[in-house]
């Protein structure tokens, strides 16, 4: 099956905390880094997942908000990196940015946030991501 979702990154399941509803599945990279995915126990028990499982982490490219400088958020995932990439469209742009040996986010945003920011290539920043906005796929 293919799907349109710009971020796919291959890992392996670290550690699947289950809860009465939901569970907090960690993904380590290939490259090195980690994602957190909340995800329903329905689809922990149908994908199977449990430690050392192969699977991706599936994120939109909308759900990725791009910050710079120190930041104190509640978002479980906060991947650091330096941008690699920005095309400017006519109201938005897609900023990617390069998280670790082997992967790369990209996010949709305002061109609007990414001349307040100084996006550029080079500029050192960081992918938010709620855990909530991630997929697991395997």
């Amino acid at each position: 099956m293919g799907i349109s979702a710009r971020n796919q990154i291959k890992g392996k399941i670290e550690s699947v905390q289950e809860g009465a509803v939901n569970a907090i599945v960690t993904l380590k990279t290939e490259g090195g880094s980690t994602i957190t995915s909340t995800i329903s126990m329905a689809s922990v028990k149908d994908l199977e997942l449990v430690s050392g499982k192969d699977a991706t982490a599936v994120i939109k490219a909308t759900s990725v908000m791009i910050g710079v400088g120190d930041m104190k958020l509640s978002a479980r995932n906060q991947l650091t990196g330096e941008i690699i990439n920005v095309t400017e469209g006519a109201v938005n742009a897609s900023v990617t940015l390069k998280i670790d040996a082997e992967n790369a986010v990209t996010s949709t945003i305002s061109l609007a946030a990414v001349k307040e920011l100084g996006l550029a290539p080079g500029v050192k920043a960081k992918a938010i991501i709620k855990a909530t906005e991630v997929m697991i796929a395997v």
